[in-house]
């Protein structure tokens, strides 16, 4: 960067980087030329602009570069955009990221897995980006409204007329002979007020700044406080228990813990209720589809206080609220919405309630209630207790070992090691399989050996079993962080229309033994304060075209 003598001809020393002297607005750089003034910051130093800047400035400088900020936004907008190619794995339920990529979008599904695009808005590298962003906000920012604010707030009525000469609208003539020039400015003065201007008369009275609508000027950094808060609000939801927006499935009749909170919530009731056929389309009718008109679950919230995340305890759990869940009428508590997503046709167990007894003999030593999901780590059945080495919600057996399927309860079976009269005492493993089909299938007595004969678990009768027909799949969104996103939109909207809806319009007039010299300057809609300008003239008894305002005066 190349550095001048910022020592204004009137004697006022200027800090490095001004292009206007801050005492009389003479330019410092082409002070011969005739072009227009470049009037951003009305020529004051930005820190950008320091000379030999230390490293933190160099940061400064960095994120103050507007072509720096550019290229970051264009850089968040295509990662935005790949990360919208293919759905985000928070979109789909109970399988894993991989394999859904693999077998729904191929190679190219399998690389966006691989590189991370799949859980791009949760990335670091794509919140980084954000706070590139915020960052580049704040400091583009400082670096500008605080040179700003300094020019606007001590601006000198009488300027150069270098400085006058050169703006956009400008007028420099002759007052008619025997003019009162004080009475002539204080007049113009009353005239503009009248149009909303401010006026500001200089010591000697033949010196005027008009300005209104200065408030304008700050709608862009008003944009940009609205832009941070919203980033601040979108930054949120990468703290833990701010922002949640995932699907689960909950069995009839099952309570489930709400992933990453304290809270539990049951599907006590699953109900659907289908379109009779002659309410329905002869196409429908034809294919033989179900249509459901309206389906509902009947759901209990609870708070955890205790045994939250131990498997195998028994968590503590308190009833906070109950609704039933219909589609766009989600439970709603304390910014926690549980929406009704869909829902699956799945004769499922829920639970079973077994008796252990001898089947040499008939006795029956007592019974227990056996849950599908999240079993006890214990058991006890008279003077036998069973602990549980292992659960297979989906029982398989892959190279003779066994496995589970998947997470549904399809096929349950169980290995427990009993102790108790007549046994080891370090226990005896039995495999229970709590349906009567998957008892013949896998053969449980023949895999159970010798213990078979001395103790058989089984269910007595059907009051002990309870089924789920069906499988309610429900969308979790908590968004702690929405309301900081609303107020960052309100105000950026704000900023919008200070800067859109009003012009910062200035006007400064200075007579030198009877020549006025007259500069008008505005950020936007120059033929609204041409024609302003001339029309205040007119009125104080000086008929002047608003096109020649263009051409300092001149006529043509």
């Amino acid at each position: 960067m190349l550095f001048y003598n910022t020592k204004c001809d009137c004697g006022h020393q200027n800090p490095t980087g001004t292009t206007l002297c801050e005492s009389c607005g003479n330019p410092l750089i082409d002070i011969d030329g005739r072009d227009i003034l470049e009037m951003r910051y009305d020529g004051m130093a930005r820190r950008s602009q320091k000379s030999n800047p230390s490293i933190l400035d160099k940061v400064w400088n960095f994120f103050s570069s507007v072509k720096i900020a550019v290229w970051i936004i264009f850089f968040t907008v295509v990662a935005s955009a790949v990360g919208t190619i293919f759905p985000q794995e928070n979109t789909f339920l109970d399988m894993d990221p991989a394999q859904y990529y693999s077998e729904n979008y191929g190679t190219l599904g399998t690389i966006y897995h691989v590189l991370g695009f799949s859980h791009t808005f949760n990335s670091w590298w794509f919140i980084t980006l954000l706070f590139m962003i915020g960052t580049s906000l704040v400091i583009c920012s400082l670096d500008r409204v605080l040179p700003l604010y300094k020019a606007l707030s001590k601006q000198q009525i009488r300027k150069h007329l270098n400085f006058l000469t050169r703006q956009k609208v400008t007028l420099t003539t002759e007052l008619p002979a025997g003019t009162d020039e004080e009475a002539w400015t204080s007049k113009l003065g009353t005239i503009l007020r009248k149009k909303s201007y401010r006026i500001h008369k200089g010591k000697d009275g033949t010196a005027l700044l008009a300005e209104k609508y200065r408030f304008s000027r700050w709608g862009p950094y008003i944009n940009h406080i609205g832009l941070i808060i919203f980033l601040i609000g979108v930054l949120m939801r990468s703290i833990p228990g701010w922002h949640m927006d995932q699907y689960m499935g909950i069995l009839e009749g099952e309570t489930k813990q709400i992933p990453h909170t304290s809270y539990f919530i049951k599907n006590e009731k699953f109900t659907l209720e289908l379109y009779d056929d002659k309410d329905l389309p002869e196409s429908i009718k034809a294919k033989g589809q179900i249509v459901p008109k309206t389906y509902e679950t009947q759901a209990v919230l609870y708070h955890c206080s205790a045994n939250c995340d131990e498997s195998g305890k028994e968590p503590v759990l308190e009833e906070v609220h109950k609704s039933n869940i219909l589609v766009n009428h989600p439970l709603d508590y304390k910014g926690l919405q549980a929406y009704q997503f869909d829902y699956k046709s799945t004769p499922l167990l829920i639970s079973v309630k077994p008796t252990l007894s001898n089947p040499a003999t008939g006795e029956s030593y007592g019974s227990f209630d056996l849950p599908m999901n999240n079993p006890k780590e214990e058991y006890q059945a008279g003077p036998y207790t069973l602990k549980l080495k292992g659960y297979f919600p989906e029982f398989g057996l892959e190279k003779g070992q066994p496995i589970s399927l998947s997470n549904e309860p399809k096929a349950p079976a169980f290995i427990f090691s009993i102790t108790g009269p007549g046994l080891s005492a370090n226990g005896e493993p039995y495999m229970y399989f709590p349906r009567q089909v998957d008892k013949e299938s896998f053969s449980q007595d023949t895999i159970n050996g010798a213990i078979s004969q001395k103790l058989k678990l089984a269910v007595g009768s059907m009051e002990g079993v309870q089924f789920a027909n069906y499988t309610t799949y429900l969308n979790i969104r908590v968004d702690k962080a929405m309301p900081y996103i609303w107020v960052g939109s309100a105000i950026f909207m704000i900023g919008v229309i200070m800067g859109f809806y009003w012009q910062h319009r200035r006007i400064w007039i200075r007579i030198d033994q009877g020549k006025l010299t007259l500069g008008g300057h505005t950020n936007k809609n120059w033929f609204g304060l041409r024609n302003e300008v001339a029309a205040a003239l007119k009125k104080n008894d000086m008929d002047v075209s608003p096109k020649s305002l263009d051409t300092g005066g001149n006529q043509g």
